[in-house]
C-alpha cells in the first residue's frame, strides 16, 4: 500500500512537472521554472560535498562560472554545436574536481571553506581581466541555443522541456550514486573519517571522486544557463551565488536528494514570490529561511514527512477511540 501511494505521489508530481508551461502560460514564470531545473541539477553536485561528505564548498559560483564560460566560448569562437560545448564543459567538471580535491585532503572546516571562496574570487578576476578571451566585464553575447534533430531550442517552453531531461537524467546518475558503494563512502567519511581510513580504504581517491561528480553537475549546469541566456557575464558569479546552493542543500535536507530538489525549487521561487514587497523581500527571504533552518534543522522536507506522519497517527488513534 505505502509502495502504491508512493508511486501515485511521483506520478501525480509528474504530471503537474510537465504540464506547468501550460497551465501557468507566463514567460516570467516559465524563465523562473527553467532556473529552478538548473539549479536542482547544480544543488544535486554540490550536495555529494556538503551533504554527503558534510565539507562546505563555497566555490560553487566559480565551477558553474568555468561550465558556462567554457562552452560558451567554445561554441562562439569554433562555431561548433553547443552539445560539443557541453561535453567540454563536463570534461572541465572533472579537471575541478581534482583540482579542488587535492586541498580537501589537507584542508578542513573553515580553512577549506576559505580556499574554495578564493577559487571563486580567481575565476572572477580572469573573467574581468581576460578581455581578449572573455570579453571582461561585458561578457560573452549571441551564444548558440541547443538543437536537437536540427531544430534549434528556442523559446522558453521547448528550453524547459529539454532541461527537464537533463534534469531527469542528473536525478537518476545522483540517486544511483547516493545508494551505491560510493554514496555510502561519503555519508561514513562525515560521520568518522578516521575510523574509515582504518578500515584500509583510501580516503584521497574518494573525496577526489566526489568533489569530480561535484565539479561536473556544476559545470554541466553552468553550461545550461549560458545556453538558455544566451548571455553571461563575471557579474553573475559571486559568493552570493555560492551561498544559495549551500542554503540549498540545508533547506533541502543534508544529504537529501528528494530534499535538494525542493531545497533548489524553495530558494529560487520564494525570492519571486516576495518581490511584491520591493525593497525588503531580501531581508523578508532570509528571515524565512533563517527560522526554517532553525525551526527544521534536518530539512524542510523532512518536517512535511514529519507532520504528515503525526497526522495519519492522530487519525488512527480517533478511528480506534471511535
Amino acid at each position: 500500500m505505502k509502495k502504491n501511494r508512493r508511486l501515485m505521489y511521483y506520478i501525480i508530481a509528474g504530471i503537474i512537472v510537465l504540464l506547468l508551461p501550460v497551465i501557468v502560460r507566463n514567460e516570467y514564470w516559465t524563465v523562473v521554472f527553467v532556473r529552478v531545473i538548473i539549479n536542482m541539477i547544480v544543488a544535486l553536485g554540490l550536495n555529494f560535498i556538503t551533504g554527503l561528505i558534510g565539507q562546505m564548498n563555497l566555490g560553487t559560483a566559480g565551477i558553474y562560472a568555468l561550465g558556462a564560460y567554457g562552452s560558451a566560448l567554445l561554441t562562439n569562437k569554433t562555431g561548433c554545436s553547443p552539445w560539443l560545448g557541453l561535453l567540454f564543459a563536463a570534461f572541465l567538471g572533472l579537471v575541478i574536481g581534482v583540482a579542488l580535491g587535492y586541498p580537501s585532503l589537507r584542508l578542513k572546516g573553515v580553512y577549506f571553506s576559505l580556499t574554495t571562496i578564493g577559487f571563486t574570487m580567481i575565476v572572477q578576476i580572469f573573467l574581468n581581466n581576460l578581455t581578449g578571451l572573455t570579453g571582461g566585464s561585458q561578457g560573452v553575447q549571441h551564444i548558440a541555443p541547443f538543437t536537437l534533430f536540427g531544430m534549434a531550442i528556442d523559446t522558453y517552453v521547448k528550453s524547459y522541456y529539454l532541461y527537464l531531461i537533463f534534469a531527469l537524467v542528473a536525478l537518476f546518475i545522483a540517486n544511483r550514486i547516493v545508494n551505491s558503494k560510493w554514496g555510502r563512502l561519503f555519508r561514513s567519511l562525515r560521520e568518522n573519517s578516521d575510523a574509515v581510513e582504518m578500515m584500509g580504504v583510501d580516503i584521497a581517491s574518494v573525496k577526489i571522486k566526489a568533489f569530480c561528480v561535484c565539479a561536473v553537475f556544476g559545470t554541466i549546469g553552468g553550461a545550461m544557463f549560458a545556453h538558455f541566456y544566451r548571455y553571461i557575464s563575471p557579474a553573475t558569479y559571486t559568493t552570493d551565488v555560492s551561498m544559495n546552493y549551500v542554503l540549498m542543500v540545508l533547506v533541502g535536507g543534508i544529504g537529501s536528494v528528494p530534499g535538494t530538489l525542493v531545497g533548489a525549487a524553495i530558494i529560487t521561487i520564494l525570492p519571486e514570490l516576495l518581490r511584491g514587497l520591493g525593497e525588503y523581500y531580501l531581508i523578508t527571504f532570509y528571515i524565512i529561511i533563517l527560522a526554517g533552518i532553525l525551526a527544521f534543522p534536518n530539512g524542510w522536507i523532512d518536517a512535511g514527512q514529519r507532520l504528515i506522519t503525526r497526522i495519519k497517527s492522530h487519525n488512527t488513534v480517533k478511528q480506534k477511540g471511535a
